[in-house]
């Protein structure tokens, strides 16, 4: 299983960086895990929040390998139970294939970004900071290999 996660922006609270380091330990026997942190690019006068999408997503863009499938996580993207997303990892796992997750910094994501991603997720309906989206995806993925290989952290 190889999954790499390309986010925006370092982990600012201790609490939440703790909590990432518990779901990477688990993580580790079962799949190889790469974090890609990129440059988060603030907003001035002379640089509009648009400006920063659009710099923030080139970035993104230059990480993801071409023969990647790419999940970039949205708020409109499609919402998936826990038994059904571990079903679409196995699925990409299964064949090989390297899954990106692409999680943008605190203004959202560049169109080009959505365009290039083969899934776009949403973790849930309600609205939540860039950074707690981290942790629920750790623990989303660390949920799906249990369930892929039979362990008993999740429970229907």
């Amino acid at each position: 299983m190889r999954i790499q996660i390309i986010q925006i922006g370092k982990t600012k609270d201790s609490y939440m960086e703790e909590g990432l380091r518990e779901y990477l330990k688990r993580l580790k026997p079962f799949a190889s895990l790469e974090i890609t942190t990129l440059k988060e690019v603030s907003p001035s006068k002379t640089f509009p929040v648009s400006r920063c999408i659009e710099e923030e997503g080139r970035q993104i863009l230059k990480n993801v390998s071409e023969d990647a499938y790419v999940i970039a996580l949205d708020e409109k993207g499609k919402e998936f139970g826990s038994v059904d997303f571990a079903g679409l990892l196995k699925g990409k796992f299964d064949v090989g294939t390297r899954i990106v997750f692409v999680i943008g910094g605190a203004f959202g994501l560049l169109g080009e970004v959505k365009e290039r991603a083969d899934l776009i997720l949403s973790m849930s309906k309600m609205t939540f900071t860039h950074q707690m989206v981290r942790l629920f995806l750790l623990e989303q993925i660390y949920r799906s290999v249990c369930i892929i290989r039979g362990k008993e952290y999740h429970i229907a």
